[in-house]
């Protein structure tokens, strides 16, 4: 899945001051959809792993890549991914069930 966040999106409003990232929990939620776009609305999710390894511009496209872990008797987890090109920005594991 791929994405923008708008210049004049309100989560920038302090985030930085002259010098505005698309903060965590944003791509955090661009995850989300991705998986919920793929797999359908999900209960609880929680976020086991997570690495920021490079900041979001405003108006510059990133994009999701996913894989999904099914193991026989355990809850759905997803692998994450975000890619700015070939930049990695971010990634980590959601699961499904944790944190409810």
């Amino acid at each position: 899945m791929r994405f923008s966040v708008p210049h004049d999106h309100p989560c920038l409003d302090g985030h930085f001051p002259g010098r505005p990232l698309v903060p965590g929990v944003v791509l955090l939620e661009r995850v989300l959809e991705a998986v919920e776009a793929a797999h359908g609305p999900r209960g609880a999710l929680g976020v086991p792993q997570v690495k920021f390894v490079q900041p979001l511009l405003p108006d510059e496209e990133a994009e999701v890549l996913l894989v999904e872990e099914r193991v026989e008797g355990q809850a759905p987890r997803w692998r994450f991914q975000v890619l700015r090109g070939t930049t990695l920005l971010a990634s980590g594991v959601l699961e499904e069930g944790a944190g409810g």
